[in-house]
């Protein structure tokens, strides 16, 4: 079972959501969609659903081409970021409402509502109507309508956007285990880094209606193919620092210096693109490696057990995650430290070349 698109693009109003996409996802996979409002996330998913029809390409399903099939027709379930619950029905209900459109019989149905109402954790509430859930428990009774129909290809469009914190990492965590017992293929969308990593899978990151990188998770996170999909998989979003090498010396602007090792030896002489996550920008200098940098403090903010300070360096804003809770004075200047083994080196096109701590890209 795969899902293949080829060459997919998606127009609307003279503008372009989906420019040319190749995409392969195989059965029993979680894959995320991971970039900001407005990357195409959406666009894409309702092209792979069959809702929109793509401008250009094919969508290949277990090697049929679907491109111009009506999504009633295809094996395909959806579940969107508001909860999609009929209000009148009771849970049971709800869940066996698409299976009784495709005509199964009373035993099909109440065998396979209770079985998917037993995996979603729904087996007390079937009784009740959807206004007498929990947010959780609604979002789950609109997952197990799509489940329920024993889609090959299930559609989650931010569906854990509108619950409280406590509740969406509940549901985080068991979505994947949800996902591994059903094989479907799974095309999840999201705007958060963190819910990419904990989802794992694979993971496609988008911008501007591309798809800048697309595999492992981790891989994708750890050895981002270009600045665009660092800055993507980093919340926040990665700092960058304009670098040139010469020699067995990298220049860090301001007249920093550091020794260019590993595979950073192997660099050109040059100008460079440097990018660092803000969970590597220091407030205290930790190893001789470290390098030093004056900034100004613009606004710090308070997470409870973190620091996001923010900073002017040089006319760049960078974003440090710091441990702990500090108070420090805004509108001063301060020092800040970087270990050079935590940094990307990007060409000027905008390509990865380098990092310290992992291998030259593909």
């Amino acid at each position: 079972m795969t899902l293949i698109l080829e060459n997919v693009s998606k127009k609307a109003g003279g503008q372009t959501h989906i420019y040319p996409t190749d995409l392969t996802l195989s059965k029993g996979t979680m894959n995320v969609l991971l970039g900001p409002t407005l990357s195409g996330k959406t666009s894409l998913m309702r092209v792979m659903a069959g809702l929109d029809a793509p401008e250009t390409g094919r969508i290949i399903w277990n090697g049929d081409d679907v491109t111009g099939q009506r999504v009633q027709d295809r094996q395909v379930a959806m579940v969107y970021q508001q909860f999609i619950n009929y209000p009148s029905m009771s849970v049971f209900e709800n869940i066996a409402s698409p299976l009784r459109l495709m005509g199964k019989s009373s035993s099909e149905v109440d065998a396979a509502v209770r079985q998917t109402a037993d995996l979603m954790k729904l087996t007390p509430m079937l009784d009740r109507k959807p206004l007498e859930l929990s947010g959780g428990q609604q979002q789950r009774c609109a997952l197990a309508r799509a489940l329920v129909k024993n889609a090959g290809l299930v559609l989650l469009d931010e569906p854990l956007a509108n619950l409280d914190y406590k509740l969406r990492e509940e549901l985080r965590a068991e979505i994947p285990k949800i996902f591994e017992e059903s094989g479907a293929i799974f095309v999840y969308a999201t705007t958060e880094p963190e819910e990419a990593l904990l989802l794992g899978g694979n993971t496609a990151t988008l911008w501007e209606g591309r798809v800048t990188q697309f595999g492992p998770t981790p891989r994708v996170y750890r050895q981002p193919v270009n600045a665009t999909t660092a800055r993507v998989f980093s919340d926040p979003p990665m700092n960058f620092l304009q670098i040139s090498k010469t020699g067995q010396k990298l220049m860090f602007g301001n007249g920093q210096s550091a020794v260019a090792s590993g595979k950073l030896a192997e660099l050109a002489d040059g100008r460079y693109l440097a990018g660092f996550r803000p969970n590597h920008l220091e407030i205290s200098k930790h190893g001789e490696e470290a390098m030093e940098f004056t900034a100004r403090l613009v606004v710090t903010e308070l997470t409870g057990s973190e620091t996001f300070v923010h900073v002017d360096h040089s006319g760049a804003r960078w974003v440090g995650v710091v441990h702990g809770v500090h108070d420090l004075p805004l509108e001063t200047d301060m020092q800040v430290y970087l270990d050079p083994a935590h940094v990307y080196v990007f060409g000027e096109d905008g390509a990865l070349v380098a990092s310290a701590a992992y291998a030259l890209a593909a």
